[in-house]
């Protein structure tokens, strides 16, 4: 972890809150374009970035494995790879390393700028380092359109239709400033800007993805958990040239298509809306401690409560319990029941039970449901059906971001919520399991 080079925290997700003061200082943008056999497209595009009203220091055309590839031109180096199936994580990766700019835009090469595009989309990035922010993505047919004609005008009588999902989710999030832990799905690469730090930060693309669609979604959610903000500028737009995947006249892809995008992002994503709901497969979003109070038979029953109700959870439990289980691969030894302990990890949650519990499984799952909501505090401290305090949820997630900026400038929040549970700390464990 780093400290941010500029700007200051805000609370929650306000993305869109300005500092204060004097107009922060102009930061220098590289463009990364991501590009496979699509020369008069991408003619488009360079054309609009060179019109920019704020331009680029840099232009860097991400090249996919065309044959031939791109030839550089003056302001604009071209990044190739060899063609090994559809790789635009790893080629937007190699362009990324080259670029020399505090701002990084990230675009298609059929995806083409209006022209105060980059000043519209950078502008809250002046203010917030650790922000991932997205445009608006238009559609329109520019087939017969010059590459040097200018949009919007170009689009006139050619518009298509958005995404039907995508605008009711940036309407329901206001533009994303009412953000939680699934609003991953509204990143788009296609359109979207980060500081050259946060991108360095949070470990760029991850290369492991082939095949069309989920690395922006990674990239998003990860973001999210280390403590990122996440935004949308609707007033800068890029033009698409085609419908959107899905919409008629482009197919998403065979149903095995399908499924192994599906199945790519559940692999590595365990978040809410992509994520499995019991198989193990990605990252743990939650860690699960105990409080040292618990003899033996406790501890084992409140990892077994938890885990009816958050199967795909980790239960870091002290040794000697955690010896009686240890065939269970969610079992972690680990004493230490502090949120801290876990900031460096990939969790996105840390549950510390002050006892075991009984009650329905959904209460579990509910509980961090409710802590999950875009204006949820840091702690949530859980009280059951007696109004005794079953524990506390942490999200990580807030505790990140705290850590990175001066003390007290990102406050960490206490609230509290009931669960339908009840104390079981009385119970045998074989009555508990006979239960």
């Amino acid at each position: 972890m780093s400290a941010p080079p500029w700007g200051r925290g805000v609370a929650g997700n306000a993305w869109d809150e300005a500092t204060g003061g004097p107009h922060p200082p102009a930061r220098s943008i590289s463009v990364v374009v991501t590009h496979y056999e699509q020369p008069r497209q991408l003619e488009r595009t360079l054309t609009a970035l060179a019109r920019q009203s704020v331009g680029p220091v840099q232009v860097v055309v991400a090249d996919d494995g065309s044959s031939p590839p791109p030839v550089p031109r003056p302001g604009v180096d071209v990044v190739t790879q060899p063609d090994r199936g559809f790789r635009a994580a790893a080629a937007r990766n190699r362009a990324a390393a080259r670029c020399t700019g505090e701002l990084l835009v990230f675009l298609d090469a059929d995806t083409t700028p209006e022209e105060q595009y980059l000043e519209r989309l950078t502008a809250p990035l002046l203010h917030h380092p650790e922000l991932l922010v997205v445009g608006r993505r238009r559609h329109a047919d520019l087939s017969d359109a010059p590459p040097a004609a200018r949009l919007p005008d170009a689009a006139q009588d050619r518009v298509l239709a958005e995404p039907e999902w995508l605008s009711r989710g940036y309407e329901e999030t206001a533009d994303l400033r009412r953000a939680d832990a699934t609003s991953y799905r509204y990143v788009i690469a296609a359109v979207m800007a980060c500081s050259r730090w946060w991108f360095d930060e949070i470990g760029g693309f991850d290369e492991s993805f082939v095949g069309y669609g989920g690395e922006d979604w990674d990239l998003a959610h990860r973001s999210w958990r280390h403590g990122g903000l996440v935004g949308r500028v609707g007033e800068a737009v890029a033009w698409h040239d085609g419908p959107a995947v899905g919409e008629p006249g482009r197919p998403r892809g065979t149903a095995a298509d399908q499924l192994h995008e599906t199945t790519a992002i559940a692999a590595r994503l365990n978040a809410p809306g992509a994520g499995y709901r019991a198989l193990l497969a990605g990252e743990p979003s939650l860690v699960v401690t105990v409080s040292a109070e618990l003899t033996p038979t406790q501890v084992l029953v409140a990892a077994d409560a938890v885990l009816s109700g958050l199967p795909t959870a980790h239960v870091a439990l002290p040794a000697d319990a955690a010896a009686l289980v240890a065939s269970d691969p969610r079992v972690v030894a680990e004493a230490d029941p502090g949120p801290q302990a876990w900031l460096d990890h990939a969790y996105a949650w840390h549950l510390h039970l002050a006892l075991p519990a009984s009650g329905p499984p959904s209460a579990w799952a509910a509980a961090v449901e409710h802590a999950g909501g875009f204006d949820a505090s840091a702690i949530t401290v859980l009280t059951g059906s007696r109004g005794q305090v079953v524990g506390s949820l942490h999200d990580l997630r807030q505790y990140r971001r705290a850590r990175r900026w001066p003390p007290g400038e990102v406050p960490v929040g206490q609230t509290s919520v009931h669960v339908d549970l009840d104390d079981a700390s009385r119970l045998s464990l074989q009555a508990w399991l006979q239960d």
